[in-house]
Parts: C-alpha cells; structure tokens; sequence
C-alpha cells in the first residue's frame, strides 16, 4: 500500500511539474504578444496579455512591470476623470507588487514617483524621489524633481505674501513686508536652499541637463524674495539671469549638435 501511494505521489508530483512548466510557457508567450502590442502602442491590448501572463505566472516580475507601465503609459496628468485615474491607481497597485519581490527596482520606484508628481501630490512625490536616490543615486531626474518641487511648493505662499505685501506679480524683490518676509524666509530657505543643492547635483551627473538649468534660475529669483535688501535680490536676479541664459546656450547647442549628426558631420 505504501509503495502504491508512494507511486501516485510521483506521478502527481510530475503531473503538478509538467502543469506548472506549461503555465509558464503560457506566461511568456503571453508576454511577448503584450510586449508587441506595447510597442505597437496598443496598451489596452497589451494590458489584457500582461495580465494573463501574470495569471499563468504569478511570480513573473518582468510581466508585472510591464502590465504596470501599460496602464500607466494610458494614464494622462492633469485629467481627474474616474476612468484616467482608475490607470494611476492600477499603475500604481502593480508597481507596488513588483517592490514587495524586487524592493530596489529603480523602474518601479521612479514610476511611483512620477505619478504622484502628475497627480500633484507633492509630499509623496518627493517621498518618493529621496527612494529613487536611494536605489539609484546617480539618477538625475530625481535631483532635478526634488528641485522642482521645492520650487513648486514654495509659489503659493510666494505669491500669497507678495498680495500680502501690496505688490504686484512683476515688481521686484524682496518682498517689501518684513512681518511677512521674516516668517516665510525661516520657513522656506531652507528647503529653498535644498532644493538649489538638488538641481546642482543632477548639474554633476550631466552638466548639459539644461531643465536642471532653469530650475536653477526659478529657485535663485524666488529665493531672492526671502533677502533682506534690493541689493541682494539684485545679486541674486543677476545670478539666475545667467543660469537662464546657461539653459537657453545649452539647449541651442544641443540642437545645433543635433542637426549636424543628421547631416553627417561631426563635432
């Protein structure tokens, strides 16, 4: 009797192999029907393959990335509609999937950072982007970001406490109430200040990232609201005049680089 069950045991444990090799077969051929319609840009279709495949397999990272960046590629920022951000949330149930198997999976973790930036939730955005740096630390967007949100943030209570002040959007800094400047200036240089050393180490990683450039130029003249006198806000309009005019050269040259790689000559 033992010998017998001992049997059957074998030849289900061969039975539950040969199940779960065609599974996985099912699982890949499944993936790359989906990663042809990826390409393809056909992402509801694809969205269909990906999640048979991770039916089929349900270990299979690289099809859970993918289904994940199918639904987010049909998400669009900005448009608060039920069924767009049905794609943020789904988007952002599946990369979330890959990072309890795969927790430094830098596609995933910069994923999730960008959706909560388009979907302006800031806070866990720059959560979100201090990880990506933390598994990636020579990623530049992810400096750059940090950059744009300090700035970002920052603008309402700018433009609040210029109204505030009796000054105009286009009058010149610093903004002229010190009750006022006094408390946003211990508040916000700080992260200002920060946000300035974000955008100047992603300058480090690519010294030709011209939005870095920009941001540079932003976070300088808004910054130059928070100084005590005209001369300083002076100083500082003339620094970020040339970090602009750094982005403007820059994009120019890259442009220029561009047509003559297509015209054959080399620079």
């Amino acid at each position: 009797m033992r010998a017998h069950y001992a049997a059957l045991a074998v030849s289900l444990a061969v039975v539950a192999g040969l199940n779960s090799g065609c599974r996985q077969l099912e699982a890949r051929d499944n993936l790359n029907k989906g990663s042809a319609a990826f390409k393809a840009a056909k992402f509801p279709e694809a969205v269909e393959f990906f999640k048979t495949a991770c039916d089929r397999d349900p270990e299979f990272i690289t099809a859970r990335l993918y289904l994940a960046m199918a639904y987010y590629m049909q998400y669009v920022p900005g448009v608060p509609s039920p069924d767009n951000m049905q794609f943020a949330n789904s988007a952002l149930d599946q990369f979330q999937k890959v990072l309890a198997k795969e927790p430094n999976n830098v596609l995933a973790t910069s994923s999730i950072a960008s959706l909560y930036y388009h979907e302006d939730k800031l806070d866990d955005a720059e959560e979100w982007n201090k990880r990506v740096i933390k598994v990636a630390p020579n990623n530049k967007e992810a400096y750059y970001t940090l950059g744009v949100i300090a700035w970002t943030k920052f603008l309402i209570d700018d433009r609040k406490a210029r109204a505030e002040s009796g000054m105009k959007p286009e009058d010149p800094g610093p903004i002229k109430n010190a009750k006022i400047r006094e408390p946003l200036k211990e508040k916000w240089m700080p992260i200002l200040d920060e946000g300035i050393q974000d955008e100047k180490k992603a300058l480090q990683i690519d010294g030709e990232y011209e939005d870095a450039m920009a941001y540079m130029n932003l976070l300088i003249r808004y910054r130059g609201d928070l100084l005590d006198t005209t001369d300083d806000y002076n100083k500082a309009a003339d620094e970020a005049n040339n970090w602009m005019q750094k982005s403007l050269d820059t994009k120019k040259m890259k442009a220029d680089r561009k047509e003559a790689a297509a015209n054959g000559v080399k620079q």
